[in-house]
């Protein structure tokens, strides 16, 4: 078994869904965490649950709010992590949908947040942390991918080509810096606020692209949120060198 305690984290999309249980899971497993998310109530929130009831994590939980995608923000993540010591490296959770619109359709500004919060936060995380992992010789990065990088599926046009992207980012990162674990997770088909966005989607695609999510929460195929946290804290638990340049979706643990 791999010993997660007293290592430091980074981790993106901490204010809501799977990043929230994710830092719950791992504070609770000692892990000390940098987390982010644009809002800072919320990322609030989730280190009050990561202390858990009574104060029992023993884990140290720092705020930073701000965009992933900006240098300054990662910067003052990764100094953050410093401070607190032992840094193992980074799980990007982060992502934006913006579900119903046809490709087409999809604003400047929609279409540049998708890509902003899943492809370019993935490459500040690289630039800000590499140079200290490669310095210790050894480290983590953790991407979130989604079997939407696979697919054409009408109404998340953005999402699925941004996935596509960040997912072969990590497969270039592993390539290139041997030395750090790198791998992708895909969480699973989870209930979260993308899923309800999907479900209630509107534009031209919306009908085809509910068709698809409506029925995976009537028919009870959600996971929860925690559900899919504990497949990734279970995968870091265990032998997390042997994920090295690899997809691992939860559904196959």
């Amino acid at each position: 078994m791999h010993e997660l305690h007293g290592k430091t984290l980074l981790l993106t999309g901490a204010s809501m869904g799977i990043g929230r249980a994710l830092a719950v899971a791992l504070a609770k497993e000692g892990v000390n965490l940098v987390i982010n998310a644009r809002s800072t109530d919320p990322l609030r929130e989730t280190r009050e649950l990561c202390a858990g009831r009574g104060g029992e994590s023993k884990a140290v939980v720092e705020v930073v709010a701000g965009d992933a995608s900006k240098a300054e923000t990662v910067v003052a993540m990764v100094e953050g992590a410093r401070t607190i010591g032992n840094f193992w490296g980074f799980v990007h959770a982060a992502g934006i949908l913006h579900p119903g619109p046809y490709v087409w359709e999809l604003s400047d500004t929609d279409f540049l947040t998708v890509f902003q919060a899943n492809v370019m936060a993935a490459h500040q995380l690289i630039r800000g942390c590499l140079p200290l992992l490669l310095e210790q010789g050894e480290g983590l990065a953790v991407f979130f991918g989604s079997g939407a990088a696979e697919k054409t599926q009408p109404g998340i046009a953005a999402y699925c080509a941004a996935k596509a992207a960040e997912e072969h980012l990590a497969r270039q990162l592993a390539a290139e810096a041997p030395t750090i674990t790198t791998f992708v997770y895909r969480p699973g088909i989870v209930e979260t606020r993308m899923q309800a966005q999907a479900r209630e989607s509107e534009g031209g695609a919306a009908s085809q692209l509910q068709s698809v999510f409506r029925p995976w929460k009537e028919e009870g195929r959600l996971m929860t949120p925690e559900q899919s946290a504990a497949g990734l804290v279970r995968l870091l638990a265990g032998n997390p060198r042997r994920l090295h340049g690899r997809t691992w979706d939860v559904r196959d643990l």
